[in-house]
């Protein structure tokens, strides 16, 4: 006998982030929501990308955010050329919003990261309202933490590829490239910098006192990432989780073949063959909760 899942309610709105910028969001209502869950998507990806995660996650109780950064998908202007933005304004200001919009005393929150998602959770102010932290695929960026001929691909990238459509077109234009959605010009300068350094911003001197800052966390993190997942290697993840050093923190290296998941590389935590990875997470969350109602 097979149980039909509940049909879920999809809300598309526009949060404000918390310098008024509108950003494009939607909320996936649970039909009896037992927690919240903030989704923290990677750089360049739009909100529509988790869909099915989140309809998932809304079908076993956690009503679910998605957003649009600012620059990203609907939330971005008519043309990037120009557009003034910081890479971690998508956290401090965006992110943080969507935190505020869910945050509710009566249920407990949670949040899932994908790659900037995990980097973003330190920067998070009121980080300490989340519950629990499940971040997939979040390492610290550097090229020589990644395999093989991947390490020279993305250092050329990096190094000649980048910088050409950026000076011709003001922004970096890589959509037809099929990296993912074009990024405003203050991402692509941040990401760039950071990713020269072997433990991202936590070498970079402008940004002093962001060790500070993430040991200020102790929300519990499990870090997953898949071992065909070029980008964010368990030696890259390692690298930028230690930022992380007071928080509870478990590390889960997935082999994806032998787990009968197929590839899943960067991208392949939030497709349709990742749902026992879905399960794993939202399992967690739940025995958090439960631990916390006995105490």
């Amino acid at each position: 006998m097979t149980t039909e899942l509940p049909q879920i309610r999809r809300e598309d709105f526009r949060l404000l982030a918390t310098d008024g910028y509108p950003l494009a969001a939607s909320i996936y209502h649970a039909e009896q929501p037992k927690a919240h869950l903030l989704v923290g998507a990677a750089t360049g990806a739009p909100r529509g990308f988790y869909r099915r995660f989140a309809e998932y996650a809304a079908q076993q109780g956690f009503s679910t955010l998605t957003l649009d950064y600012r620059g990203i998908g609907e939330s971005k202007p008519d043309n990037l050329r120009g557009f003034d933005m910081h890479y971690l304004d998508w956290a401090t200001k965006d992110l943080a919003a969507a935190l505020d919009y869910l945050h509710r005393p009566e249920l407990p929150l949670f949040m899932v990261g994908h790659s900037f998602g995990g980097h973003a959770f330190g920067l998070l102010p009121g980080h300490e309202r989340v519950s629990g932290l499940y971040t997939f695929g979040t390492g610290a960026g550097w090229h020589g933490w990644m395999p093989g001929v991947e390490r020279y691909r993305v250092a050329f990238m990096w190094k000649v590829v980048a910088p050409l459509i950026v000076a011709s077109k003001g922004y970096l234009a890589w959509a037809r490239l099929g990296m993912g959605e074009d990024l405003p010009k203050g991402v692509y300068t941040w990401w760039k910098r950071w990713c020269s350094f072997p433990r991202y911003f936590f070498e970079d001197p402008s940004m002093a006192g962001i060790d500070e800052q993430f040991a200020q966390v102790r929300t519990p993190i499990i870090a997953a990432n898949s071992l065909d997942d070029l980008w964010a290697q368990p030696a890259s993840r390692e690298a930028f989780m230690a930022g992380y050093r007071n928080a509870p923190y478990q590390a889960r290296d997935i082999d994806s073949q032998a787990e009968g998941l197929g590839a899943i590389g960067h991208m392949g935590y939030f497709r349709g063959n990742a749902q026992p990875l879905w399960d794993e997470a939202l399992n967690w969350f739940q025995q958090l909760q439960g631990q916390a109602q006995t105490a």
